[in-house]
């Protein structure tokens, strides 16, 4: 935990991010006094359940200390002064207060998978587990007309009150016929739409729900959408990747319940606290892309020896996401580290434009964040438009004397 804590906390002043941290000390005076008022607020409120955050920390072995080791790092990665974190504690321990509905259309389950990962218990798991999850209708143990009748229960009981999760891409083909729910077939577009209607804010969770994902690949024969194609008028937020991070979906819900208000969004409509990074930018073979070392071929020795992956396909360089920070299953690895270079999944069209094993410069399509465009060896011999992502002029120098090194040249 400590490792995460200030691996985020240095990303905090990174300028690296395309975040703007540094918004003057009124300014986060005045969100702290408007956060406490929130949470003022949110303790008057009935709890939705009778789970008990302290009793479940105790029984799963996590002490106070470790718990605020955690809020640090979660203040931290919602980009908030060390000031907030007793703030972001008290939010967590209110979580019960946030009614959740979940959807889930056309998808694979992936997001909920991720939701109900079980290599805990971790304080992450702890958070979504005491939330007030209304309704999920893989989870829950009614169906028919009886989770029709708990769904709208749900929604009336707390109207305006409620987040909306929407787990997977809606299909719009055949007048929303590919996409049927419940006793009476009602469309997913019809469903989503009457679900959203009375809704705080909807989150669409995933690369289907967000961009439309795999079900919207060429020639996407269902005419799958994302979310935000059909919600309008609406509080949205996009949490893209295959999966989602369960981490960003804390974050969001604790935003929420700490601020009353959707987190600060890129123009994707992705919460910047997780998707104001680049892949390439923290990556941890960076300094290998650095030094013209790369892995050519699987296998090769540069394979065995960590080096850059992008001959390789890896589309870091054009994707923006937390994964290296945040990382997966208890914080231990993502696919980079275990040498699998990045597809690009929290990005628009990700599968159509990513997801192959060759680098973008050999798929005659451009790279929409400005990232590496040419191939490696123009890049290393005479790019001087480096700066512009972030890499020195050194990187140019070091691919090129790697390049003379393998041929064999010198200058002795």
């Amino acid at each position: 935990m400590s490792d995460r804590v200030e691996a985020v906390k240095k990303l905090f002043t990174s300028k690296s991010s395309r975040i703007e941290t540094n918004k003057g000390e009124t300014y986060y005076q005045e969100l702290f006094a408007k956060c406490e008022a929130r949470l003022n607020e949110m303790r008057s409120m009935q709890p939705a359940n009778k789970l008990d955050f302290t009793d479940i920390l105790e029984d799963n072995g996590i002490d106070r200390r470790e718990f605020m080791k955690w809020a640090s790092a979660t203040t931290a990665m919602l980009m908030l002064p060390p000031m907030f974190t007793p703030l972001v504690a008290d939010a967590a321990m209110m979580m019960n207060r946030a009614p959740v509905i979940w959807l889930e259309l056309q998808d694979c389950a992936g997001n909920s998978e991720a939701l109900l990962r079980a290599d805990g218990p971790k304080i992450d798991e702890i958070v979504l587990d005491i939330i007030s999850l209304e309704f999920h209708e893989t989870l829950q143990a009614a169906s028919g007309h009886q989770a029709e009748k708990q769904l709208d229960e749900a929604m009336e009981h707390f109207k305006g009150k409620y987040l909306l999760f929407v787990e997977g891409s809606i299909p719009m083909g055949m007048n929303g016929q590919y996409g049927t729910i419940g006793a009476k077939a009602e469309t997913f577009h019809d469903h989503l739409l009457r679900c959203a209607e009375n809704a705080a804010a909807v989150i669409a969770v995933g690369s289907c729900a967000t961009f439309g994902g795999i079900p919207a690949a060429s020639p996407n024969p269902t005419g799958a959408v994302g979310v935000m194609d059909v919600v309008k008028n609406k509080p949205l937020i996009n949490i893209p990747a295959c999966p989602a991070n369960p981490a960003n979906m804390v974050g969001v819900i604790l935003h929420y319940v700490l601020t009353g208000q959707v987190p600060e969004l890129d123009s994707l409509l992705r919460p910047k606290f997780a998707f104001g990074y680049r892949i390439h930018d923290n990556c941890e073979r960076r300094a290998h892309f650095d030094a013209g070392e790369y892995v050519e071929e699987w296998g090769d020795t540069g394979a065995q020896n960590n080096f850059c992956l992008y001959k390789m396909g890896c589309k870091g360089p054009m994707t923006f996401n937390n994964c290296s920070i945040v990382r997966y299953n208890e914080a231990v690895n993502w696919p980079i580290g275990v040498g699998r270079g990045c597809i690009g999944c929290s990005e628009p069209d990700f599968w159509d434009k990513y997801a192959y094993e060759r680098p973008m410069a050999d798929a005659k399509i451009k790279a929409p964040t400005g990232g590496v465009e040419k191939t490696v060896d123009e890049f290393g011999l005479g790019l001087l438009t480096a700066a512009g992502i972030g890499i020195g002029i050194h990187a140019a120098a070091s691919a090129v004397a790697g390049k003379r090194e393998n041929s064999g040249e010198s200058h002795e």
